[in-house]
């Protein structure tokens, strides 16, 4: 029997991993940003993603951070976890984890080392065998900008079949193909959107929601656009549409993760240093994004 489904409805931000001065993972951190963005309209939490440095992480530094996360969000937050790895076989390991530890869906990217030979074949089997073999609902993680792999709308449609995957996180930014996605998959099928540049017109097309790194630094403007959607109040959603460009692109392709630990705390919320290899932010880089999100 496959678990229930999910609504997945609403704004969702990939957590970032806050770091301790001896580079461990700062739980106590960690807990009072959840304890924050408990406070605004997040729908819930994707914990040990890309934008939480996942690449970085060690297993057991996943499973804490997930315990962590699960200990301190609200119980009507939805949980999200991000398992995927290189092996097929350690995905499905590490989605029965997440599910142990009671997270709700398990948010599997692109396997992309061996990337010549990740045709859609490759890819689709991938999907399926850890479908398979999860306890909680699967949702394909599509991140070309770090894989170097692209995700067809009809890959998603063939996968979209299956049924526990449940939906799609597409951070392409290529709101043609959130189109063309929506267009062939069933009604049911849940696509969110992973690009904060693209929201509102995506939200237009039909997506669901959205997984937003800037969300992290921003919940209450991401959360204010979606809900001005849902009221049909598109003049404001476009506004705070065109409010979100240069921030996105701040703490995402300009500055990358050092760029949106440091915005989190220009906020109030725990951000720390990247783990190495990524560099942390220099002056230049501080007093730019000082300037961006005081203005705000």
């Amino acid at each position: 029997m496959s678990p229930a489904p999910l609504d997945l409805h609403g704004i969702f931000p990939p957590l970032t991993t806050p770091f301790a001065a001896d580079g461990s993972v700062d739980g106590r951190g960690l807990a009072a940003n959840v304890e924050k963005y408990n406070g605004t309209g997040l729908a819930g939490y994707v914990v040990v993603g890309s934008t939480g440095e996942s690449v970085y992480l060690r297993e057991e530094e996943k499973l804490a951070v997930w315990e962590t996360v699960r200990d301190a969000a609200d119980a009507e937050k939805i949980l999200i976890a991000g398992t995927g790895c290189e092996a097929t076989a350690d995905t499905i390991e590490l989605t029965r984890r997440a599910a142990a530890l009671g997270y709700h869906a398990a948010l599997v990217r692109t396997p992309a080392y061996f990337r010549p030979q990740m045709s859609e074949a490759a890819l689709e089997r991938h999907f399926r065998s850890v479908a398979d073999a999860s306890p909680i609902p699967v949702l394909i993680y599509s991140v070309p900008q770090f894989t170097g792999l692209d995700v067809s709308a009809s890959l998603v449609a063939r996968l979209a079949e299956h049924p526990n995957i449940s939906g799609l996180k597409e951070s392409s930014g290529d709101v043609r193909l959130i189109g063309d996605i929506l267009r062939l998959v069933p009604p049911d099928f849940q696509v969110l959107v992973g690009s904060a540049s693209t929201l509102y017109p995506s939200l237009c097309l039909g997506a669901h929601g959205a997984v937003l790194a800037v969300a992290c630094a921003l919940p209450e403007l991401c959360v204010a656009l979606y809900e001005s959607y849902c009221r049909g109040e598109h003049a404001r959603a476009r506004a705070l549409q065109q409010q979100l460009l240069e921030p996105t692109a701040a703490v995402t392709s300009r500055y990358g993760i050092a760029g949106l630990k440091f915005a989190l705390e220009l906020r109030g919320y725990v951000g720390g240093p990247p783990r190495a290899p990524l560099l942390p932010l220099d002056d230049a880089a501080r007093d730019e994004l000082s300037r961006l999100f005081r203005g705000l």
